[in-house]
């Protein structure tokens, strides 16, 4: 018997690359699949297009279709691009399919909740008006607290969370929203508006505030809500992998790595290291604050 030929068809799909998504994320849950072509042919036989079937084990035929009707209402969800990456494929966008630039529109919009979106274009609005010539001005505007005191946080509240706003290069506004769209989509699509919320106020106060007595408030940029993101996602994954939400262990690996050479001063840039460390543990701590407050209810 030839490799897969015990395999049995599961369903039918038009799209190579959701077929092959999907594919994909049965072999991570240990169900063994694959993806085969077929000519379809249409009313008439000159016309004919290609379809896509994915196979899979006959003894977890059931599991898979459950599997399926949840991947369906959301193919481009984080734990399925996941499964892509931990297994290898590249997804090709063929010439039946969408224009790349319509699809990307598309799953970008779907995979990003309201705060999501409103965070990532205020960043960038701010990024393009600085790079405009308003750069010393919007800064002056963001900055955090040149001093702490009661009369300032009355009068200027903003200033607590405003650096988290500011980027100063292209690499670290791209490197920040594409981490922010990413994480943050997951979580406020799994939890809701209010968790998202919650987690970029107090992780930009906590990680701002740590930066600040570290270092002055010449720092700027959403690097720290990012890793309050990157721990919360890794421990709430960890102890609620019920919910749906988590981050594979090689990006994890890939960010704390990316954290570790900050501190060993080994970046081409400059780098907030205690605003990335503070936010890292500000998210896991309400992680595990988030999970419990679930499993007691």
């Amino acid at each position: 018997m030839t490799e897969h030929q015990h395999l049995q068809p599961l369903v039918q799909l038009e799209q190579h690359n959701i077929a092959l998504l999907f594919a994909n994320y049965l072999v991570t849950l240990g169900i063994e699949a694959n993806v085969i072509s077929k000519n379809s042919s249409e009313a008439q036989v000159s016309q004919s297009k290609l379809e896509y079937i994915v196979c899979c084990h006959p003894d977890k035929m059931a599991q898979a279709q459950r599997e399926f009707e949840q991947f369906i209402k959301q193919p481009f969800d984080t734990k399925y691009q996941q499964a892509a990456w931990q297994h290898g494929e590249t997804v090709a966008v063929t010439s039946n399919e969408q224009p790349l630039v319509a699809s990307f529109k598309e799953n970008f919009l779907a995979h990003a909740g309201a705060v999501t979106l409103i965070v990532f274009v205020l960043c960038w609005l701010v990024f393009l008006a600085s790079n405009l010539g308003w750069a010393q001005s919007l800064f002056n505007q963001l900055q955090f607290y040149p001093r702490l005191s009661a009369d300032l946080l009355i009068t200027e509240p903003w200033r607590l969370i405003g650096p988290a706003f500011f980027h100063f290069s292209w690499l670290h506004i791209v490197f920040n929203t594409m981490w922010w769209w990413q994480l943050g989509g997951s979580i406020e699509k799994a939890l809701g508006k209010g968790m998202l919320i919650n987690l970029l106020l107090i992780s930009a106060v906590f990680s701002n505030l740590g930066q600040f007595f570290v270092s002055g408030a010449n720092f700027g940029g959403l690097s720290g809500v990012v890793y309050a993101l990157v721990g919360f996602v890794w421990w709430f994954g960890h102890l609620a992998p019920e919910q749906g939400l988590s981050l594979s262990k090689p990006i994890i690996g890939f960010l704390l790595f990316w954290l570790l050479l900050g501190f060993v001063d080994l970046l081409p840039v400059n780098v907030a290291n205690t605003a990335h460390l503070l936010g890292l543990i500000s998210g896991s701590l309400l992680a595990v604050y988030k999970v419990k407050l679930i499993k007691d209810n």
